[in-house]
């Protein structure tokens, strides 16, 4: 089978997250200066198999899109020409930072590992990850 990436787009740095090649388990795969990103997702594809990319889209509480999606569309059609034979989504990103800083709270580390916003990118993009996948089994957090 094929993996499913996911990505958790910043203005700065990217967060990256891949599943395992059944597409049952969600891991962080690296922290990407995001200028850098389509370089990285170019060379990752060559080494993986990848059927999927999702990305994640950030919404407002009313449901409306956040201000970070004027530079998330242009990326997200970018994509879709760079990888023509892979899907490329948008799944709701609400609160995977929140969770990402309890994630990392309840795990035990330490507070100046927890400022580590790379790790907080990984950890946010394997949480739209997870989510993507309990919805593709129909038990997603929303």
């Amino acid at each position: 089978m094929s993996r499913i990436l996911a990505i958790d787009y910043g203005q700065k740095r990217t967060g990256i997250a891949v599943t395992d090649t059944l597409q049952m388990i969600a891991n962080g795969l690296a922290t990407v200066e995001t200028r850098e990103l389509e370089k990285f997702l170019i060379d990752y594809m060559e080494k993986e198999n990848v059927s999927a990319i999702v990305i994640g889209k950030p919404t407002q509480m009313n449901g409306e899109n956040s201000e970070n999606m004027k530079r998330i569309e242009p990326f997200f059609n970018r994509l879709k020409k760079l990888f023509p034979d892979k899907e490329v989504l948008y799944y709701d990103e609400r609160f995977t930072s929140v969770l990402a800083h309890q994630a990392m709270l309840q795990s035990g580390i330490r507070k100046k590992a927890r400022q580590d916003k790379a790790l907080v990118d990984k950890i946010s993009a394997t949480i739209i990850l997870e989510d993507y996948l309990q919805s593709k089994a129909g038990a997603g957090r929303w």
